[in-house]
């Protein structure tokens, strides 16, 4: 599972949440994919945590200001 990209993972998050919200799944299947979907979140987080270390290198290197959170606006919300 490791070797699937951010996107994929995504892709195979979404897949199992629409089959969570139908409710149709038998108990145990349900319980399968919420443990899939479980680590399939973890691994996104790990890649997105991934990619924020990396363009913050990458702006230290070029002497940049570091990464600020950030802070939806009410535009945002739009």
């Amino acid at each position: 599972m490791s070797d699937l990209s951010f996107e994929q993972a995504m892709q195979q998050l979404e897949r199992i949440v629409v089959q969570l919200e139908q409710g149709e799944l038998p108990l145990e299947q349900a319980l399968e994919q919420f443990e899939q979907a479980v680590k399939l979140s973890r691994l996104s987080q790990q890649k997105l945590q991934q990619a924020e270390q990396k363009v913050s290198q990458l702006l230290q290197q070029q002497g940049a200001e570091t990464l600020a959170p950030f802070q939806p606006t009410a535009e945002d919300d739009a």
